[in-house]
């Protein structure tokens, strides 16, 4: 189809395969698995199954960070689930969590594991766990769950918006890469504006605000998502990117972008961790 207005919905929807340009391999409309596999178990408390999206990296980042802090008890095994292959409908996976989607996490640090998904439902789980980058209630700790449901309702218009239709749709469609586009630019123009004014998202302190919204709109600020920083001319967007570069020096965060990673540089990929010694090999980084 060439051209994106001759299409006239059917009065029954059906699911015609393949369907979702890239991704059609995966896109189905029903949940649940598709085959029998059980997820591996390590020996810390957390076992995380994932893979380095922004949604991913959320968590990788977060786990890092509680370890750079001090937290022994957030030590992790971080098992790589190759969502283009499926991992994500196994058993097991479905199990821990029946969306199908990474990041899931099950603690096993108590007498019966507790599964958590959702990257949002994951930070702040964590965050409340081990009492850090979390304000206390008040004013303070609403602004920071402010900002991070702003991220989880957000993001879905940046990512399978304006990311699908610009960079894996089957074909350009003007229509829906205006529309997501103009969406984009203007979640870009909110988050500017707030770090006009603060040095984090929630004020003054770092938070999971950051943690959350940092892969997503801290990747887009530097041009690094979908190949549209000229497009969306990302670097009008001072205060943004400035932001990003500080979060994007942070130690923890170095360290966590690597988990779950296949791709890009050999040097910036550990597909799976298991141990704090995975991170030996990898040059140290100042903390700003």
């Amino acid at each position: 189809m060439s051209d994106d207005t001759a299409y006239t919905p059917p009065k029954v929807w059906t699911w015609q395969q393949p369907n979702g340009g890239k991704f059609a391999s995966i896109n189905r409309p029903v949940s649940g698995a598709t085959h029998d596999k059980a997820l591996p178990v390590g020996v810390h408390p957390l076992q995380l199954y994932s893979l380095a999206t922004p949604n991913g990296v959320k968590v990788t980042v977060m786990l890092e960070e509680l370890l750079a802090l001090g937290h022994a008890g957030a030590e992790y095994d971080a098992w790589l689930i190759r969502i283009q292959e499926g991992d994500q409908f196994g058993s097991g996976f479905v199990e821990v969590n029946p969306n199908s989607k990474i990041p899931a996490l099950l603690d096993r640090s108590g007498p019966q594991p507790v599964r958590v998904f959702e990257s949002g439902a994951i930070l702040l789980y964590l965050a409340e766990k081990f009492g850090a980058l979390l304000p206390p209630p008040g004013p303070g700790r609403t602004e920071c769950l402010n900002w991070l449901f702003w991220q989880m309702g957000s993001a879905p218009y940046l990512g399978g918006g304006f990311g699908h239709f610009y960079a894996y749709a089957p074909y350009k469609m003007q229509y829906p890469i205006d529309r997501f586009a103009m969406e984009t630019k203007r979640q870009l123009d909110v988050l500017d504006k707030r770090l006009a004014e603060v040095p984090y998202l929630a004020g003054d302190d770092y938070t999971i605000a950051d943690i959350a919204v940092w892969p997503w709109y801290g990747a887009m600020a530097k041009g690094q998502l979908y190949e549209a920083g000229e497009f969306l001319q990302v670097h009008t967007y001072e205060h943004l990117v400035r932001w990003a570069d500080r979060i994007a020096a942070r130690p923890g965060v170095q360290r966590g972008r690597k988990v779950n990673r296949t791709w890009g540089d050999a040097s910036a990929q550990l597909p799976e961790r298991h141990a704090a010694s995975d991170f030996d090999h990898l040059p140290p980084a100042s903390q700003p």
